[in-house]
């Protein structure tokens, strides 16, 4: 079993427990939604477990309702990197309201090595955006509620085998350059591709906290021949009650092809549920 499958399986569930902070100290309350990507892999890519190696990923994020806590929410995109054969480490880049930047924007772009490689936080360039030294992962970014913003993570263009990550402002055209993370040395992921999407929502505060809305839209890959992938579904995964997950999120389509995450209501969508999709739309 995998590190990132028993990661979701630990996650997986829920409880009664419907206000107060998460379980564990520390903890967030985190809800998934796990790409189901064409499971053939397509002529000349290399995948893990007949899924398809990939190049490039991408979606689109709206928060329609942003939090009203000082607590830090983080909403990302989410990828593994697979070189010969086998899973090195995965990354994740979105957008966060977090209070040690200035109205509480900020964007963020990291990852870490596997556990069976030690773990450790994976280095990266300097990011051209305002930060501070004990998290270089993160970075000030002036997003704004309702104004959709593309995430997306491909290589480099500058550094052999590293990752780089962007934000784009849909509704201004600017986009951004996160930073990029670096290949683990000795060049073993320097072939390397990207497999395992998945977008989600992680939630520092109480369960109980004011309700706060995002929605994820036109998820798209590419493979190595440069065609693009969609999702044919999602499936929806919950953090269990006992790792810290609040019961009283959900995810739910919008009827306008995007796909909501809410917190603090009623669970509409049960864990585990498929969401079939033929390429989710972009921003109405």
């Amino acid at each position: 079993m995998s590190w990132w499958t028993r990661m979701l399986r630990n996650m997986a569930g829920g409880g009664p427990r419907e206000a107060g902070p998460p379980r564990r100290p520390g903890a967030a309350s985190s809800f998934h939604l796990i790409w189901g990507l064409p499971g053939a892999p397509v002529a000349g890519s290399r995948g893990l477990g007949g899924e398809t190696g990939l190049t490039e990923v991408s979606a689109v994020l709206q928060v329609l309702e942003a939090p009203r806590t000082e607590a830090l929410y983080f909403w990302a995109l989410q990828v593994d990197f697979l070189s010969g054969g086998r899973v090195w480490g995965g990354a994740h880049t979105g957008l966060q309201w977090n209070k040690r930047y200035p109205g509480y924007g900020a964007v963020n772009w990291g990852g870490y090595a596997s556990p069976e490689r030690g773990g450790f936080v994976l280095p990266g360039t300097t990011s051209p955006l305002d930060g501070f030294s004990d998290d270089p992962n993160t970075v000030a970014y002036a997003w704004e509620r309702g104004r959709p913003y593309r995430l997306r993570v491909f290589r480099s263009p500058d550094i052999l085998g590293a990752w780089r990550a962007e934000v784009t402002d849909l509704v201004g055209g600017t986009t951004t350059t996160i930073r990029d993370l670096l290949p683990q040395p000795r060049g073993e992921a320097v072939d390397s591709f990207l497999v395992r999407p998945m977008v989600w929502s992680e939630v520092f505060a109480d369960c109980d906290a004011p309700s706060v809305t995002v929605r994820w839209s036109d998820l798209a890959a590419v493979d190595e021949a440069g065609l693009v992938i969609r999702p044919e579904a999602v499936r929806v995964n919950y953090q269990a009650e006992q790792a810290g997950g609040c019961p009283n999120t959900t995810a739910v389509p919008d009827g306008a092809g995007g796909i909501l995450q809410v917190t603090n209501t009623r669970r509409l969508v049960e864990q585990d549920t498929r969401l079939t999709i033929s390429g989710l739309a972009g921003p109405p």
